[in-house]
This record gives C-alpha cells, structure tokens and sequence, in this order.
C-alpha cells in the first residue's frame, strides 16, 4: 500500500525530533556518555515515591476526575502562590495533564486557527512549532541572539506581530540556551502586548531551576497578563519525576474549560498513581527542590568553564540544566560536529539546529548528569578539539 497518500500530509510535513537522533545512536554503542537528554539524574524524592507507592497498596487505581483530583488542584494552586504570588482557582482554573507536553498541546488546538500565527522565540523546545504546523496554523519564528542573552526583545516582538497573530509562546527558562527572562525583560514583552487580542502560552516547566540572587517571575502575574496567559508547568523537572507524566495548565476558567473538554475526549484523565505522588511533591517538596537546585548549579558552573577553557564560547545559562556552546570556529555543522564527536569519542550531545535553524553552529549539553560524568565528558571533549586541531 501506498501510505503516503493515506497519512495526513501534514503529519508526514513534521520533522522527527533532532533530540532523539543521536540517543538512539548512542543506545546502541558501548561505554557512551550521553549528555543528550533533559532528564534529571536524581530519583523521585522517597517520601514522594512512597505515597504512589501507598496509594497503589490501598487499591487506588481507579479514574480521577477529567480535571485531576481537587486535592492535587489545590496544592497546586497554594504552591503557585507560595511561589510566584499569583492566585487561580482550583476548581475552574486548574487542568491537571499527562505531562506539561499535553498542555501545550491542549492550548493550542484549542485557540489557534487555521491560517492564524503562532509566534515562536527559537532556539527552543522542539515541540512548538510542530504543534503549531498540525493545526495549520503558521509557525513564525523570532530568532533570539547570543549579544542579548537569548531573550526574547520587545522590539524583535513588536516586530513580528501582524493582524493574524493569535498566539505567543515564552519558552523561559529556556530549553535549550539556559535563558532566563527577568522581570524587567518580562514587563517590556508586557507593555507590547498590552492592547491586543495576544494570548500568552508560557512554558515555566524550567521556573524552579532559576540560578543567582533572583527568582523566577510568572508572567501571569504582571499586571493585565494573567487574563491573557496559559501557564504550563510540571513535575518532571523540579522534582525529578519525568516517566510519572504529571503537569498541569492554569489560565483563565473560559480557557481552561475548552482545554478540559478536548482533555476528555483525548486522555480522559491524568495518571491516577501519579496524582497521589504528586500531592505529596506540592505539600513538602521544597526542600527537596533546593537541594536539587544546588547540585545543578554546582554542575553548571563546572561545565561553562569546561567549555570556556576549551574556547568553545559559552553563553552562561540562568536557568534550566542545559549549555548552548558555539562550536562555529570548529569549522563543522552542529550535526557534524556532534556525529563526529559521538563516534570518535563515544560523547552524545545535541546539534543547535533541532531547536531552529538559528541554532546552528552551537549545541545543547544538558548538566543533568553526576560531576564524574561531567568531568569524563569534557576530558573527551576536549581529546576531540585536540584531533580536529582547534
């Protein structure tokens, strides 16, 4: 059979991720080290674990509600608050979702139209713009620079808006720069969209892994922005519990409410096991939050100096567990430079261009990884800038 003229042709127009490439190669080679995948080196918190694991040996194994159990809604919104100073309302305000991918997924299909713009701050997360494509809307892709930190600017915005934008997407803290939007940076990208019809997707999956003195800012909670933001956030990052598959949307209840309904139809509900677990994360997780926060940053500093003493010039991340070195004077492309790289010296990063073709010419190495297996992976590194005579 022909299944080309049977499959959608915009499935067949989406791009497989460029992550997942070289993960696959690297699974298949011996003694890799694989700096390739955002995914914490640290188990789920134990007191975490145990209340999933309690919950399954009480017989709590059936649905939850479409929108997550209120219990888990309300710590959500207290630890929201307790946080980022913005208040929701668990009842209206809150979607619990298979993972923060389901949310992003969720708010774009249901407020963008065929035809209408998606605005997206590239380098970043490979799932937007085809999120974007799958719904015929049109992908347009601001291009965010290195000499401004790889913020988005208000002018680079004020730019790209036209009659038919309908959304935003802030990807910050920033997958796969390590950028971070301050507040004052935050309140410019405000004052732009002040007075249009803009609704704002923030992606803060990355909010509690923010370095240095100042701490993360919810664009909701500036003024006017929070009737016109969806924020997407998650446990996978902060507390260390990617394969549970929990994260949550809060927004607006008339959006939220068109969120949950394709949310029952398509998933019906959030991992139940999960859910229980999740509670317990949003009630006493704090410390655990600081301590992994701790290590990271102990690991970003040895890794951006890493890079720097090798002279592959490295942007100095604020947030997140990701390096976005430039390996421009190396002569290679990013996808050359980490195939080379992976089968002279058995190291899996990832090439800047699977999150935008501005990324070329740089690649993403996550930190998420354990000191001795950092410091192994740069000493490769650097044996491989020495082959290549940089």
């Amino acid at each position: 059979m022909d299944y080309s003229k049977l499959l959608t042709k915009r499935i067949q127009q989406v791009r497989p991720s460029g992550i997942r490439k070289f993960f696959d190669i690297a699974n298949e080679m011996d003694d890799v080290i694989s700096l390739s995948i955002g995914e914490p080196d640290f188990s789920t918190p134990w007191h975490v674990r145990q209340e999933g694991i309690k919950s399954l040996e009480m017989g709590k194994t059936w649905y939850s509600p479409n929108r997550g159990f209120a219990e888990l809604r309300e710590e959500i919104c207290k630890f929201f608050d307790r946080h980022y100073h913005v208040q929701y309302d668990p009842k209206t305000e809150v979607l619990v979702t298979v993972g923060g991918s389901e949310a992003l997924d969720l708010a774009v299909r249901c407020l963008v139209e065929p035809g209408e713009e998606v605005l997206i701050p590239q380098p970043s997360f490979v799932c937007y713009e085809p999120m974007a494509q799958m719904v015929g809307a049109v992908p347009v892709i601001i291009e965010t620079k290195e000499k401004d930190g790889f913020r988005l600017t208000p002018e680079e915005l004020r730019a790209a808006i036209t009659p038919k934008t309908k959304l935003l997407v802030l990807p910050f803290p920033n997958n796969p720069t390590g950028a971070v939007m301050r507040k004052k940076d935050l309140e410019a990208i405000a004052e732009v969209i002040r007075g249009t019809n803009l609704i704002v997707l923030s992606d803060e999956i990355y909010s509690e892994l923010t370095y240095g003195d100042q701490q993360h800012v919810a664009f909701s909670s500036l003024p006017d922005m929070r009737e016109r933001t969806i924020v997407v956030n998650g446990f996978s990052k902060a507390f260390a519990m990617t394969g549970w598959r929990l994260g949550y949307a809060m927004g607006p209840k008339e959006l939220i409410a068109q969120m949950t309904k394709l949310h029952q139809y398509a998933i019906m509900s959030a991992p139940t096991t999960s859910q229980y677990a999740a509670i317990e994360a949003m009630r006493h997780g704090d410390a655990d939050i600081v301590y992994m926060r701790e290590q990271y940053d102990m690991r970003r500093r040895l890794i951006v100096d890493g890079f720097n003493e090798m002279n592959l010039t490295c942007f100095e991340p604020e947030g997140a567990f990701y390096v976005f070195p430039c390996i421009k004077r190396t002569g290679l492309s990013s996808d050359e430079f980490c195939e080379k790289l992976l089968y002279a010296k058995h190291v899996a990063v990832v090439p800047g261009s699977a999150f935008g073709n501005c990324g070329e010419g740089y690649v993403r190495v996550s930190y998420s990884y354990s000191i001795n297996h950092i410091t192994e992976a740069l000493s490769r590194i650097r044996d491989f800038l020495k082959q290549l005579g940089c």
